[in-house]
């Protein structure tokens, strides 16, 4: 089975992406560059004891994505405990709505962001009671 082991996430300004996912998530940051040829960041996620994957920043290889383009490629969803307020993060860290909060009726809500190197992403806060 394939299962997911790690993410990329292409960036066009590696401090001001660092500084986004540290504000938003709390994630941290380990400079991998020499391994990678090219500027990478790997982004420690969260502690060996929680479920979920650790992955990497890296330096964009072409265009940015054009806003309200189709999806080409992964869209990285991460889980929180509080939607409300990792949306305030999000929006007053520079990242935009994609996609409004909506309930993912008895599982949980959900929502989708614009990053500021224009990389769509979610979030999602599982409830029973989302409706």
């Amino acid at each position: 089975m394939g299962r997911l082991i790690h993410f990329e996430i292409h960036v066009d300004d590696m401090e001001r992406a660092k500084k986004f996912y540290g504000e938003v998530f709390g994630w941290t940051f380990q400079d991998w560059s020499e391994y990678a040829g090219m500027p990478y960041f790997g982004a420690v996620t969260g502690s060996d004891d929680e479920m979920g994957i650790n992955g990497a920043l890296m330096k964009r290889q072409g265009a940015r994505p054009v806003p309200n383009q189709a999806m080409n490629g992964f869209a990285c969803t991460m889980g929180v405990g509080d939607y409300d307020s990792t949306e305030a993060k999000i929006l007053e860290n520079g990242g935009k709505v994609a996609m409004p909060k909506h309930p993912l009726p008895g599982m949980a809500w959900q929502g989708y962001y614009l990053d500021t190197e224009g990389n769509v992403f979610g979030i999602h806060q599982p409830d029973e009671n989302a409706k």
